[in-house]
């Protein structure tokens, strides 16, 4: 029997920053515990152990005991504690300056509270770009771990892949292991003895090599269906037993532990990666299905899968135009306290900017920047903790640098799309105003609360949609399966909900509509309102930093009317924005121009966008005659005010439409995926207030709606 053989095995845990606080104790007694208990059982099982930094923050705090019996394996040699980036980013997303800080403060806690400086690192979801070589070794990173994908990516051979590699950039080292994704479906899924069969299958072929996995502490106990399958059916048990039972061949090491006995097989020159299924969700959604059914049509043949790879990372970007703007909000909060003025001589100073750079680096938390299965740009509370963060350390930037804590307005393309933004900030308010989009405001920030008051999400067709329509009736599978292999709903008929937003879901958009339309055509986005008013680009007449003024001269493409016979109209919008008592103020006064009267009347709407987050908590309300409403509402109130509150954020906005004849109210609802299923997901509401112009007999027609925003 071939004797030397390695299993090296690196288990991640993370919980996202603002995750909710059952969902960690529900993780932490599922899952982080009882796989530690079993370690403490097996101590010939030697791991790998990498914890995210807002993780290990929580268990400090809340579940201290079990530091003091996590440093005592490290101690005993049977855990190495892996290291990352603390707050667990995307490295190859943030500034150099910023990857350096991330691992560096990981490193500094785990020394500081197990005894061991950490020489590897977790990359967040295996992403992997070929620069990253340079930006692990300046921050003092000896290996890091991928997939087997990364490689066959490269050219190699599956045979290749059972050792270590030397990772290089600009003369810059790191070792990398390949991660096998056979040990990532089987452990825990498979049967115990087929592990060990394909251990010892390798070790046959291979000996003196390795074979490591990396994958989530999560899939042991929190995954449906795992706890059960891990801890009370024994699975893991038998498995830490297994591999104690066959010590005489197979060595159970730690990654550090292997890399110091042994030499790398040669050089890995990896493309831009990430795991299998990763490289599959960031495509476009009509792209994905193509896809994915190529993946289907091949399974059967592992060296065509090799060369199907599927997307990058940063595709997120593209395909998410919520999570490009998210991450280009972090960019900008980092080069300004990047830029603010050293204080060493003033401590209140000099410490409100290191509150600042904690709360950037804590925005630079993966989970709401993708979606997959676990990615969060679907999970509003996800979305809200960065941007309540971002909003906070951009407003210490503007305090800590002169002349930033003044009313200002630029031009400039702040979300990279090759278009130009209005950016107009104040000690109260910071709004992002889009031209090329209907002259709407993508982002509203309300400082004195660090609120994001639109922060709502596009409901576009998603490719898991299909498999939820095809799903529809059929219960869900009894075995455990992999995650990835599931269809579960956490409630019946949610494909009733997938509906398809014609428009990026956006604050102030003009709608010009037929007047026979109902506020239910509103809510199941058949208003069929004119697109180049509500959607299409207008030319800035004049900015400065309280007022703007926007126009667009088009057809009016009602009545199904061809171009040519279509009435021409000239819309002018023109903001204002100030302080107000306890808050600010938001003012949009839309002019409509025509050169003859109409033939037939029009409905004119502008439409506010405004998401409070958790709909049913009663702390979170609309105002209605017949008292408080949740902000799941569907329905028609009077005008001209309607007002909202949220006593978590601690905001009270009103909105003031005067001549308008109602409000449409309608809750903006996501079917997304989730660990534990299909999920329907508040993401605000909208909201039109309706006016009914005489544009019959008048030539041009004014209204107004107004955003009072207040802290309390």
């Amino acid at each position: 029997m071939p004797q030397d053989f390695h299993l090296v095995l690196l288990i991640h845990a993370h919980q996202p920053c603002g995750n909710f606080e059952h969902v960690l104790e529900r993780a932490y007694e599922t899952s982080y515990l009882p796989f530690l208990e079993h370690l403490e059982a097996y101590p010939g099982v030697r791991v790998g152990l990498h914890y995210s930094g807002p993780l290990l923050a929580w268990i400090e705090v809340h579940r201290p005991e079990y530091f003091s019996r996590v440093k005592k394996l490290v101690q005993s040699g049977q855990v190495e504690l892996v290291g990352g980036g603390f707050y667990e980013p995307i490295l190859i997303s943030i500034p150099p300056e910023d990857q350096r800080e991330q691992i560096t403060r990981l490193a500094v806690y785990l020394e500081k509270h197990f005894g061991q400086l950490p020489s590897g690192a977790w990359l967040a979801e295996r992403v992997w770009e070929p620069q990253l070589p340079g930006a692990l070794a300046a921050a003092n990173v000896a290996y890091t771990l991928v997939d087997d994908m990364h490689f066959l990516s490269a050219g190699f051979e599956p045979e290749e892949l059972f050792g270590a590699y030397i990772a290089e950039d600009r003369g810059q080292c790191v070792w990398l292991y390949p991660g096998q994704k056979a040990l990532r479906y089987l452990v825990p899924f498979g049967k115990v003895g087929d592990v060990i069969a394909y251990l010892r299958d390798a070790a046959s072929v291979h000996p003196g090599g390795v074979a490591a996995m990396g994958d989530d502490m999560e899939k042991f106990g929190v995954w449906p269906g795992t706890h059960d399958h891990c801890y009370k059916n024994g699975w893991l048990a038998d498995f830490f037993a297994a591999l104690e039972k066959n010590s005489n061949w197979l060595k159970i090491s730690t990654p550090g532990e292997y890399l110091a006995t042994h030499t790398s097989l040669g050089r890995a020159d990896l493309p831009a990666a990430s795991y299998m299924e990763m490289m599959e969700w960031v495509l476009p959604t009509r792209v994905r299905q193509r896809y994915h059914a190529v993946l289907n049509e091949f399974s059967a043949r592992p060296e065509v899968l090799a060369f199907l790879r599927g997307g990058s990372w940063r595709g997120f970007f593209r395909k998410y135009a919520e999570s490009n703007l998210l991450h280009k909000k972090m960019l900008r909060v980092s080069a300004c306290l990047a830029a603010a003025p050293s204080r060493q001589n003033d401590s209140k100073a000099a410490n409100e900017l290191l509150e600042a750079r904690d709360l950037l680096l804590r925005a630079q938390c993966n989970d709401a920047y993708w979606h997959g299965i676990f990615g969060g740009i679907y999970a509003p509370h996800l979305r809200t903790d960065a941007w309540r963060n971002l909003i906070r350390a951009e407003s210490v930037a503007d305090r800590q640098t002169p002349g930033a804590l003044v009313a200002r307005v630029e031009l400039l393309d702040y979300d990279a799309d090759g278009a130009n933004e209005l950016l107009l900030t104040s000690p109260e308010s910071q709004a992002l105003l889009k031209p090329n989009d209907g002259g709407t405001i993508a982002a509203f920030d309300f400082r004195p609360a660090a609120a994001t008051l639109v922060n709502s999400i596009l409901r576009r067709p998603e490719a898991y949609h299909t498999r939820l329509r095809e799903a529809a009736g059929n219960p869900a599978p009894g075995a455990v399966a992999s995650i990835h292999e599931q269809t579960r709903v956490k409630e019946p008929g949610l494909e009733r909900f997938l509906r398809y937003d014609r428009w990026p879901r956006h604050a102030f958009r003009v709608m010009i509509f037929d007047p026979s339309r109902t506020h239910a055509d509103y809510e199941t986005l058949e208003l069929r309102e004119d697109a180049g008013f509500a959607g299409g680009a207008f030319t800035i007449k004049n900015s400065d930093p309280h007022d703007v003024e926007l126009f667009r001269a088009d057809s009016l493409a009602l009545h199904g009317k061809s171009e040519a016979s279509a009435p021409k109209l000239l819309l002018i919008k023109e903001y204002s924005f100030g302080p107000a008592p306890n808050g600010c103020e938001v003012a949009c006064e839309v002019v409509l121009k025509l050169k003859e009267p109409l033939d037939q009347p029009v409905a004119v709407g502008i439409e506010s966008v405004i998401n409070l987050l958790a709909p049913s908590e009663p702390d979170r309300f609309f105002e209605t005659p017949a008292g408080h409403a949740n902000l799941r509402f569907s329905g028609t109130l009077p005008a001209p005010v309607l007002r909202m509150e949220d006593g978590w954020q601690r905001v009270r906005i009103a909105l003031h439409a005067p001549l308008a004849k109602e409000f449409w109210v309608a809750p903006i609802e996501t079917v997304s995926e989730s660990e534990e299923g299909f999920e329907r997901v508040y993401q605000g509401s909208q909201i039109l207030a309706v006016w009914r112009p005489g544009l019959t007999t008048q030539k041009s027609w004014s209204l107004r709606l107004v955003w009072r925003i207040e802290s309390f």
